[in-house]
């Protein structure tokens, strides 16, 4: 039987609409996530995968025993199913831009989307190679449509190869992963290996072990409704209030916009409400736990100063744990990294140790003890509509996974 190669796979994928809804309270946040998972489970049986499953919640689970002798643990390789909430992600038409020769792309005139090497100095990497775009009109879906489509690739490189060593072998696709969300519904009891990767990260040959520490914020805002006809000395409007409250949030640091590197950023996110109530809703990031906090006391300072200016309302702030940085458990697993080292060198490539300025998957499923860094896809520019990914740093990406199943099936 012919199976599907990983260009074939991941056009496949990324045409299937599987956008999250961070509003939504429901999960997955979006029921179209499951028209990827009800994709995947025959593509995963069709590979010879002998238990394979989706569960009512919507994650893609399979299990694949070790084709050696003796005693060899148990790894999960995972992805994610949804694409960013922020842009949309129905009826991507992926274009292939071959022997790409250093230009900028114009992905579309019409749309004025321009893929420029100014902005992306990775394209300088990638001459000769095939870029892979979107039209221009919706994000591509290599976050994280590439993970999967590594993922399945290598797992076919193993099943036309028979003698390749491999150990036990879980695969994970979750849904929500851009909500946060992820693993709401899962353990690592259920997934039931040793150590995990998660196949979710950028550049070629990168292997990031740390991510940030993130809180959501949430500031309710009580004002007092008068008919405006007769307010004077009497209304209090909570949507100025919110106004005041994020004109006083600094503007040359803090802000994702004006941040880099290990430098941590507060970002409100959305503003809602009338003139009686308003809410204003923000994500905290922090390399370390005592700067997040230190964000959030300024946020309730903050609130509480504002406040104050409006006699009758009320500012109150909850602060809500998302996840934490996943190196404080990695460290003490060494060798879940060191042999992923191993398989990024193996596949000739130099290896990047780097932070995430972001989290993955991996990063609670570590604190919930399945250790989980994370891999590179080759993918750059998410959750736009300038999202691009080379094919052939993608194929490495499924090539550092089977050096890393034989890694951990014979040392």
């Amino acid at each position: 039987m012919k199976h599907p190669d990983i260009l074939e796979r991941f056009l496949s994928y990324v045409r299937i609409d599987t956008q999250s809804d961070d509003a939504s309270v429901s999960f997955p946040s979006t029921a179209k996530q499951k028209d990827l998972a009800a994709k995947l489970k025959p593509d995963l049986e069709a590979l010879g995968l002998p238990d394979v499953r989706i569960t009512p919640w919507g994650y893609v689970l399979a299990s694949w025993p070790t084709n050696q002798q003796h005693k060899v643990p148990t790894i999960a390789l995972i992805a994610h199913l949804d694409t960013s909430p922020d842009v949309s992600g129905a009826g991507v038409e992926p274009r292939l831009h071959e022997n790409y020769q250093g230009q900028d792309l114009v992905i579309s005139a019409e749309e004025n989307v321009v893929l420029k090497v100014s902005e992306n100095p990775h394209l300088q990497e990638q001459i000769g190679k095939t870029i892979i775009t979107a039209s221009g009109k919706t994000l591509l879906g290599a976050d994280d449509k590439a993970g999967i489509a590594a993922i399945m690739d290598a797992l076919t490189f193993l099943a036309e190869h028979p003698e390749a060593p491999r150990p036990n072998i879980k695969v994970v696709f979750t849904p929500d992963e851009e909500t946060g969300r992820g693993v709401e519904h899962i353990t690592a009891a259920e997934i039931g290996a040793d150590c995990g990767y998660t196949l979710d990260g950028e550049t070629l040959g990168e292997l990031e072990d740390e991510t940030f520490c993130a809180d959501s914020l949430e500031i309710s805002i009580s004002g007092i409704n008068v008919h405006p006809g007769f307010a004077k000395g009497k209304l209090v409007n909570a949507v100025k209030i919110a106004a005041r409250i994020i004109e006083k949030l600094p503007k040359a640091t803090l802000s994702p916009e004006t941040t880099e590197k290990r430098e941590g950023y507060v970002h409100p996110t959305q503003v809602s409400g009338g003139v009686e109530a308003a809410t204003i809703k923000f994500i905290i990031r922090d390399f370390t736990v005592k700067g997040l906090k230190k964000s959030e006391k300024m946020i309730e300072k903050l609130a509480a100063r504002v406040a104050a200016q409006f006699p009758g309302s009320k500012a109150e702030v909850k602060v809500s744990e998302s996840y934490r940085n996943m190196k404080v458990v990695l460290d003490k697993h060494p060798e879940v990294l060191a042999k992923a080292e191993k398989a990024i060198t193996m596949a000739g490539l130099k290896v990047i140790r780097s932070s995430i300025r972001g989290g993955t998957d991996g990063a609670r499923l570590s604190f919930m003890g399945l250790p989980t860094p994370n891999l590179f896809t080759g993918g750059h520019s998410f959750h736009s509509k300038r999202e691009w990914i080379a094919l052939e740093d993608m194929r490495k990406a499924s090539e550092v996974i089977v050096h890393l199943m034989k890694v951990w099936a014979t040392e």
